[in-house]
């Protein structure tokens, strides 16, 4: 298992694979990907030691929003990666980092990468 784990959340499958082609292109084989299509696998990938997360915020079970809060209290690093507006966050979960898809695949880069040095 590697030091680095990083949680991908995210329902649409070739969308989840442009992800993990730039966090596997930033960072090679020396990190753990944890792909999942819902909020109940979100929920259970977010209860184990990860390094940062990237989130959509509409998937299969609904919205993101608690795994988020979670992630938030724990101190763990994410950015949402959502079709959805930033306004459409709640207030709490504002600050977050936000990456409006389409993404490039070096905003998301970027975030894991500066996120894994602050983890």
């Amino acid at each position: 298992m590697s030091d680095i784990r990083i949680l991908i959340v995210e329902d649409d499958p070739f969308i989840a694979m442009d992800i993990e082609a730039a966090v596997a292109e930033q960072l090679g084989e020396s990190a753990e990907l944890i792909v999942v299509e819902s909020v109940a696998g979100a929920r259970v990938a977010a209860a184990s030691q990860l390094s940062c997360a990237l989130l959509d915020i509409d998937v299969v079970g609904g919205k993101t929003f608690d795994v988020a809060a979670s992630l938030l209290q724990s101190g763990t690093p994410f950015a949402f990666v959502s079709g959805s507006l930033p306004n459409d966050v709640p207030k709490s979960l504002r600050d977050v980092r936000f990456l409006r898809k389409p993404f490039s695949t070096r905003e998301i880069a970027s975030f894991v990468s500066s996120a894994i040095k602050v983890a």
